[in-house]
């Protein structure tokens, strides 16, 4: 398939990779953050069992970077999300909801701080740096925002480690889990952090310099070919295993983080000013009138992710909608995410869900399904 086969118009951007990953076999693509993502190298099991067993590298350019600097850097960053960033050092990731006035969440990014003043906010799929550029013009505060040459790359699996060990040296072993650390590697930027949308060990490998995306693909592929490494794209089996949200899906506008269970990452107690303050203090002191769910349903494996939401049901009537399903092929059976009607949201409560193939049952279940080594809530 060759590259300038595709094509909505300039208004989705390729990526520094979108050449590489066709030529390493990219079938599908999907548009997130207004670019091309790969979504399809020909077997969704397959790429799931590479991540799981070996390694996979994926072309996660679409996570845009907001970059904020400035003298009121900080100040400004704490205000878009509930979680208190008092103690953020230099180098460290953290995993933060940015909420609106409403304390709806707007996008749950990755954030990093390079420096005292330059932070960068790692999207997942909404307009953020529209957002962050409109909340700055009254703001009063001394901040530049823009989008930075940067794309990232993910790399996870459990060999992934030993592929970094080859690239960098063992010292790159020492790098913390949410930690980030600048390198350069055969004389391309980097920015490489202990993070990922896997569940699995991994590093996401952040490019500063989009002429050397093809370099850099090839560099990393070269380096993992004996440790069994595969071009991938991020799994939507191994994520749901993990119980992590996929924006858009998981989570909304009209979501608040209490209904996800992430009260860890609102921090109503702290002095700083956010956005979404009295708002998130409101739904706190009333409580949610519904909950997000791990479910399992009974049914033939399904052939792939959903594309639509799913009615579920309780004694005849609507009770919650079906956000994320797939098959495990680990775990031997569908696995779903689910934000159901609090009353539904107890461990062993069977309800209906509504596949296009016609209605069946399906139980609540604690998340994430697959979790065997490690807590993601250092993160």
């Amino acid at each position: 398939m060759h590259a300038d086969e595709f094509g909505f118009g300039t208004q989705i951007r390729k990526s520094p990779y979108f050449d590489a990953t066709v030529r390493w076999g990219a079938k599908g693509f999907s548009v997130y953050n207004h670019m091309y993502i790969p979504r399809d190298f020909g077997d969704p099991e397959q790429n799931f069992w590479s991540l799981v067993n070996d390694a996979i590298l994926c072309d996660v350019a679409v996570e845009r970077q907001v970059e904020i600097t400035g003298p009121d850097a900080a100040k400004f960053v704490q205000m878009l999300t509930p979680r208190d960033l008092s103690g953020m050092a230099v180098g460290q990731c953290k995993y933060v909801l940015i909420t609106n006035a409403e304390g709806g969440i707007l996008n749950d990014p990755i954030l990093l701080r390079l420096a005292e003043n330059q932070f960068w906010i790692s999207l997942a799929d909404s307009d953020i740096l529209l957002w962050a550029q409109g909340v700055a013009v009254h703001s009063g505060l001394d901040v530049r925002i823009g989008e930075p040459d940067v794309s990232p790359l993910q790399l996870q699996g459990p060999k992934s480690g030993l592929i970094m060990q080859s690239l960098f040296g063992d010292d790159i072993l020492s790098l913390k889990y949410y930690w980030l650390r600048e390198l350069e590697l055969d004389g391309i930027p980097l920015v490489v952090s202990r993070t990922g949308w896997s569940s699995e060990l991994g590093y996401e490998i952040y490019l500063r310099d989009g002429t050397k995306g093809d370099a850099l693909w090839e560099r990393i592929m070269a380096a993992g070919m004996e440790f069994g490494i595969k071009p991938g794209h991020t799994s939507s089996i191994r994520r749901i295993e993990g119980g992590m949200l996929s924006y858009h899906a998981d989570a909304d506008i009209n979501t608040n983080p209490y209904e996800l269970g992430l009260d860890r990452l609102v921090d109503l107690d702290m002095e700083a000013e956010f956005i979404g303050k009295a708002a998130l203090r409101r739904i706190r002191d009333a409580g949610v009138t519904r909950r997000q769910v791990g479910l399992i349903i009974d049914a033939d494996p399904l052939k792939g992710p959903n594309t639509t939401f799913w009615q579920i049901n309780r004694d005849g009537a609507e009770v919650g909608k079906v956000t994320s399903a797939v098959y495990s092929p680990r775990l031997e059976r569908n696995i779903a995410l689910a934000m159901v009607a609090a009353e539904h949201a107890h461990v062993g409560h069977q309800v209906e869900v509504v596949l296009p193939s016609g209605p069946t049952t399906a139980t609540v279940v604690e998340r994430p399904f697959f979790d065997p080594k490690k807590s993601l809530a250092a993160a």
